[in-house]
């Protein structure tokens, strides 16, 4: 179920939790964040590559592509037995931003995003089917946990595709991880 908790900037403490999706996305929408709700029921093996996903959510994909003038698509396909995980799931786990604003739709699996607005974090837990986009230059990090398992499109507004700036801040040490937080909220 996709969550949201929010808690001050300071500590892990005093947090408020929601689980109704338009609390959630209202809530987001306050920090310049969207999040949707898309129907990712198209037929896919659990093998599915980049080009199945690519290829079985065209339409969305080509309409946000026209509607943001996005550059370049990708998709995260993460296992729990992936031989890169562990390098992956570290690339990802430091406060970082990004020049352009980036889009996240999650057609299979889950995964925490944590934004760093208006003095508090906001932990998202994204599930399949949420679509989530993230302002330009807006700290944040984001969790697959030890035993990651999703597959994941990306839409960047620039032909490079990712490129993260490091904000420096150990801030991210501070608040539950993937698996810790899964196993309290959900």
């Amino acid at each position: 179920m996709t969550t949201l908790t929010v808690y001050p900037d300071t500590c892990a403490e005093n947090a408020a939790t929601y689980t109704k999706f338009s609390d959630i996305a209202g809530n987001l929408a306050q920090i310049g964040v969207l999040l949707e709700r898309w129907q990712a029921t198209r037929p896919l093996s659990p093998a599915a590559g980049p080009d199945e996903v690519l290829a079985a959510y065209s339409d969305p994909i080509e309409r946000l592509k026209q509607h943001y003038q996005f550059q370049s698509v990708d998709v995260v396909s993460i296992s729990p037995d992936h031989p890169n995980k562990d390098a992956m799931r570290a690339k990802f786990l430091s406060e970082h931003t990004h020049d352009d604003f980036e889009i996240r739709f999650f057609v299979d699996g889950s995964g925490l995003f944590y934004l760093h607005a208006r003095n508090k974090v906001y932990v998202v837990l994204c599930e399949q089917g949420d679509l989530i986009s993230v302002p330009a230059h807006t700290p944040h990090w984001f969790d697959m946990g030890e035993a990651p398992d999703f597959k994941c499109i990306r839409l960047f507004t620039t032909a490079e595709g990712w490129v993260g700036h490091s904000t420096g801040s150990e801030i991210a040490r501070n608040y539950p991880g993937f698996d810790e937080f899964v196993a309290e909220y959900v």
